[in-house]
């Protein structure tokens, strides 16, 4: 069967950058780049995500374009006879499964939370009420269990239908919503009375914040934030590589992805801080600024209800574009692995998904167990620390180990497949960084990453 491919360019760029563009780039950037000295943080960001996450990012899709395959079976077609690098593929496919076993269960909290703002349950509440909701829907595990199926069910019947017919189309339509979303609330927030002061604190360099921090935490933090905002390393991008024609090359498609995850990032932080200092409240308080602090905004400003109802459909749109883009790996690979039809692996996967994303849910009320304060508490934080920590950069180094060793697929092929089309080409000189240096740099976010976690 003719491998199906993408209608349009855009349609490309949009469902890439969806996948990239994730809760992290809301609840996380913002609050980091704060607390590393604000246009500090954000300037060594994008020259991280230039070291770091453009020739990976490019890696991914020249695997996927040149094999036509899902990563469960890309490796096999590009590697040489006897080797073994397509055991990679299968460990990619249980990093997807696994992003998808707390991925969904966040998802769904934004479309409950985007249910509670626009029926008005924040109007007039107090804090106290406010930090009660969200404790409340923690300790019910048939309202998460509710809300996550309702996303389990959203991305896989957009994926079931194909990828032109409908899940090119539903991306296109809700990433260009999510955009104007943002666009609307940034607008909004430079009419805070804190406005001022916010985005000073935001976008201003101030290396005395920084060192107060520490120069070395910061240059990890944002290095660690560059690497880990596009998903690298479980074939999550490569799957979009094998839609793609040959009419552009990989490295200016590439920039186009990155650039659309970076204004995402950057414009979240417009947005937060100036509701933050307009309202005094603490900017780097990470996911709770979603769930108390937000609400708390929203709840006490003019047409708050409103900006509430915005800002939780944003959220969810921005969680809903990696799931399905997730999605069509997890459907893809299926069906590759077992020749079966896309609708008979998209009624497996919605099965499979609900039932391994329910201990995620149950970890906060039922199966809560004080063991798991060591990751963050719940079954959520080991998930996330094993997707985050082990399986990402892993999975990237032997992307990047794959396409420049002489015992992968090699330099050579690696550069010729990304260089196809009109654009921004890999240059040669390249090779002695791609080859040497990037690979340390990859071991050492994984060797810091168990490090933070276990030793610091």
């Amino acid at each position: 069967m003719e491998r199906e491919k993408f209608n349009s360019r855009l349609g490309f760029i949009l469902l890439s950058a969806g996948c990239a563009i994730g809760i992290g780039n809301v609840w996380k950037f913002p609050y980091i780049a704060g607390q590393g000295g604000g246009g500090a943080f954000v300037l060594f960001y994008i020259v991280f995500l230039a070291m770091l996450g453009l020739p990976i990012l490019c890696m991914e899709f020249a695997v996927g374009r040149s094999s036509q395959s899902s990563p469960v079976r890309s490796f096999r077609k590009l590697e040489k006879k006897g080797q073994k690098w397509h055991i990679h593929g299968y460990v990619a496919l249980v990093g997807n499964y696994l992003l998808m076993m707390f991925y969904t269960t966040v998802t769904g909290w934004m479309m409950h939370y985007f249910y509670l703002t626009a029926s008005g349950r924040f109007v007039g509440m107090q804090p106290e009420a406010v930090s009660g909701v969200y404790n409340q829907m923690l300790s019910e595990p048939l309202v998460m269990a509710f809300w996550m199926i309702v996303s389990v069910v959203i991305g896989i019947f957009v994926c079931s239908k194909g990828l032109q017919n409908s899940l090119e189309k539903v991306t296109k339509w809700i990433m260009l919503s999510l955009l104007g979303i943002m666009v609307i609330l940034a607008v909004n927030s430079f009419f805070m009375q804190g406005a001022e002061e916010g985005l000073k604190f935001y976008l201003v360099p101030d290396f005395k914040r920084m060192q107060s921090v520490g120069i070395m935490n910061t240059l990890v933090a944002a290095m660690n934030q560059a690497f880990f905002t596009l998903s690298l390393g479980i074939g999550s991008m490569a799957i979009f590589g094998s839609y793609l024609d040959k009419k552009h090359t990989l490295l200016g498609e590439a920039v186009n992805v990155v650039a659309l995850d970076t204004f995402v990032a950057i414009v979240a932080g417009l947005i937060i801080f100036p509701a933050c200092f307009t309202f005094n409240v603490d900017q780097t308080s990470g996911p709770s600024l979603i769930f108390l602090t937000l609400p708390n905004i929203f709840a006490h400003m003019p047409m708050g209800r409103l900006w509430g109802s915005l800002f939780f459909l944003f959220m969810s749109f921005a969680a809903l574009s990696t799931v399905l883009a997730v999605f069509e790996n997890i459907i893809c690979c299926g069906m590759e692995l077992t020749g079966c039809t896309r609708k008979k692996s998209s009624i497996v996967n919605l099965f499979l998904i609900i039932f391994l994303s329910l201990p995620c849910v149950f970890g906060f009320n039922i199966w809560a167990w004080d063991g798991f304060e060591i990751f963050g508490g719940t079954i959520l934080d080991l998930e996330d620390f094993i997707v985050s920590n082990i399986f990402l950069p892993v999975g990237a180094l032997v992307y990047l180990l794959f396409c420049v060793s002489r015992y992968g697929w090699g330099w050579k092929q690696f550069t010729e497949e990304a260089n196809i089309g009109k654009g921004l080409k890999i240059q040669n000189w390249l090779r002695g960084y791609c080859t040497y240096v990037l690979p340390l740099i990859v071991l050492f976010i994984f060797i810091f990453g168990i490090y933070d976690k276990f030793f610091a």
